[in-house]
């Protein structure tokens, strides 16, 4: 087995190590030393081996110069996340803000429809729609516990838009003039024509039974005629335009693409006479003419108080 030579390395190394460690104390007790000697050893110093170090100070800069750049970019991904976020919230509440202009838009449409004054309302707001190809009906949030009645006159901002149909005590339903089942007598303006508005299940419900289609015009305004005491008349219908079938039609004035809040005109129809007679003015004030003289019969009729009227032959 041969044997190994001489080992020069290991005390070599500790020479050198302990060398260094002397430096390194020598030259921290120089650069601590408070004397202007020192200090202008240390100037000296620096000004000669620092400039020679420049190249070696590069790369440290650089890295120092890439650390804060990705810092500030950190930052600057954090604001722009940070922005993203309220630019999100910012739009949710502008689609709210939107959505309360549109209906105070709607709302003060509504205010701005003229109609009889002794007429008031109720609003509803439109909860379903439920048009279908076989009806045109809405649902509203407002029932018996507000005194809706059934064939009351329903509006929005613009015009007639139905009559109510049927209620419950939160509820309500409205069947829409597109429905088939709705007949409306409307008066064409300015010539006075009666006609019958009859749905069809489209947004140009037609015109019936017109006394003179001659004297109708398109763009002619149609209010409602308040014959038959189902709606109040002078009521905003529409506009009358002619169809390529060639029959005069009605394009709605209510806006029926955005029913969202609706009014139900309360409509008070004439009371019911239980007396008949109560009709009849006294004769001692003069206003009945002369009476015919009564027959036979009556004055019988009238002398005995005890007759009903019968015979027995």
């Amino acid at each position: 087995m041969a044997r190994k030579g001489p080992d020069f390395v290991t005390p070599l190394r500790r020479i050198l190590i302990a060398l260094l460690a002397i430096l390194l104390v020598v030259l921290f007790l120089f650069w601590r030393i408070d004397s202007p000697r020192a200090e202008q050893m240390r100037h000296a110093l620096i000004d000669r081996v620092v400039p020679g170090f420049e190249w070696a100070l590069v790369p440290v800069t650089k890295f120092g110069q890439m650390a804060a750049s990705f810092q500030s970019y950190a930052r600057l991904y954090e604001q722009n996340q940070e922005l993203r976020r309220e630019l999100q919230r910012m739009s949710g509440w502008k689609e709210a803000a939107v959505q309360l202009e549109q209906q105070n838009a709607k709302l003060l449409a509504q205010n701005n429809v003229r109609i009889d004054p002794a007429l008031t309302s109720v609003t509803g707001r439109v909860m379903v729609d439920s048009g279908t190809a076989f009806r045109q009906s809405v649902l509203l949030n407002v029932g018996q516990r507000d005194g809706i009645v059934d064939g009351w006159a329903v509006m929005d901002g613009l015009g007639l838009v139905g009559r109510i149909s049927g209620q419950g005590q939160r509820t309500s339903r409205v069947i829409l003039l597109t429905d088939p089942s709705s007949r409306l007598p409307v008066t064409i303006q300015p010539s006075g024509q009666h006609a019958l508005l009859t749905g069809d299940n489209t947004q140009l419900p037609f015109l019936d039974f017109l006394e003179n289609a001659d004297d109708v015009r398109p763009g002619d305004r149609v209010v409602t005629s308040g014959d038959g005491g189902l709606f109040p008349p002078g009521l905003p219908v529409g506009q009358v335009v002619l169809a390529t079938d060639g029959r005069m039609r009605l394009r709605m004035a209510a806006d029926y693409q955005r029913l969202e809040f609706l009014r139900v005109l309360r409509s008070h129809g004439a009371e019911p006479l239980a007396d008949m007679g109560a009709l009849i003015p006294p004769d001692d004030l003069g206003l009945i003419g002369p009476q015919l003289p009564a027959s036979p019969v009556d004055a019988a009729q009238a002398s005995d108080p005890l007759s009903d009227g019968t015979r027995n032959d």
